[in-house]
């Protein structure tokens, strides 16, 4: 397994690049940010001052999406990280959220999401690709190698990760419904003619190491107002039952509205409806010994990378215990069973 660290592109950008270098020595692989322009900084300037200050961490949004960013621009854009750094970038996507209803926009179709998906790659990957009926290619970029990853929730959405994404994201942690996702990307994998285990599947979900639950519940009940967001479209557009896990969509009844102003903080003032009953599922809390359970059973349901949301008031103290105890006891195990 793999360990990502997700943060928000608060200023300073120096803050950021510096809890990167952490990320790095601290064993972790990926360094991700938000993709939300106008709540936060505009990450693929900090992130190419991420790479600069790093030598093998990979990086890329979390998540992008097509609506508020030009296809073509968001290809350019990695692949000159790509040129000047080595492929280290990784690109993932979803239909939007907050980049968009912030402004009042909505999240893209679907239609458009797969359409963005192929462009992005091709063009980032040093392809060519036909677009609008014009066949477009970046003359200066060889070599370059771009995975895009789709960030997915309702039933269509993960029918499309598993049929076009080299990687499925999936933001929230709880085991359960992890397998169900998961389950439904390789069976649309499969039935699209690919081989489902190619698909590399990364959980995502704060993450804070410590001995006070209360305290954590409270620095991580943000997420599953964010969640909520992403449910709440489903419901309304599939009612419940099938369409996803009933421990989905019931905690979401009790929702009257959000405000995306404050939206992914900890000192959201509106997420009172999330319930410490889904707090503690779809994050990782509790002690060290606590995490390491957790992930050793999203690892067994096939899960390729964790990422944290490190996004509380003690992030320094995490990442530190998930190089000395965390990842390492993850590491044992992986080596005893092959």
């Amino acid at each position: 397994m793999e360990f990502g660290a997700v943060f928000q592109t608060n200023p300073p950008a120096s803050r950021v690049v510096q809890l990167a270098q952490l990320a790095e020595v601290h064993g972790f692989s990926h360094v991700w940010t938000f993709d939300s322009h106008i709540l936060w900084q505009e990450p693929y300037v900090i992130l190419s001052a991420v790479l600069g200050a790093t030598r093998r961490v990979t990086v890329g949004p979390f998540v992008t999406n097509p609506a508020t960013r030009d296809w073509s621009v968001t290809a350019s854009t990695l692949a000159t990280l790509n040129d000047m750094h080595g492929n280290r970038t990784i690109c993932g996507i979803g239909r939007g959220d907050s980049a968009v209803r912030v402004s009042g926009g909505k999240p893209t179709t679907l239609a458009e999401l797969r359409e963005a998906v192929h462009v992005i790659r091709e063009l980032g990957s040093s392809r060519s690709v036909d677009v609008g009926g014009a066949t477009l290619r970046l003359p200066w970029s060889h070599g370059s190698e771009l995975p895009v990853w789709v960030a997915a929730y309702g039933p269509l959405a993960l029918k499309l990760a598993g049929e076009v994404a080299d990687g499925f994201i999936l933001q929230l942690a709880d085991p359960e419904i992890t397998k169900w996702m998961i389950q439904r990307v390789r069976d649309a994998a499969d039935d699209a003619g690919r081989d489902p285990m190619s698909i590399k599947i990364c959980v995502a979900g704060p993450a804070y190491v410590g001995d006070d639950r209360a305290h954590q519940r409270d620095q991580s009940r943000w997420f599953g107002g964010m969640v909520g967001n992403h449910v709440a479209d489903i419901v309304a557009r599939y009612g419940t039952g099938s369409a996803i896990p009933d421990d989905l969509a019931s905690y979401i009844e009790a929702r009257t509205g959000y405000d995306y102003n404050t939206h992914g903080k900890a000192e959201n003032d509106h997420v009172d409806f999330v319930p410490d009953a889904i707090v503690d599922p779809f994050c990782v809390l509790g002690d060290a010994s606590e995490h390491i359970e957790k992930l050793t059973r999203l690892r067994e349901l096939g899960v390729d990378q964790f990422a944290a949301y490190v996004m509380h008031d003690d992030k320094e103290e995490t990442l530190r215990q998930y190089s000395e105890r965390i990842i390492p006891a993850l590491r044992r195990t992986e080596r005893a069973r092959s």
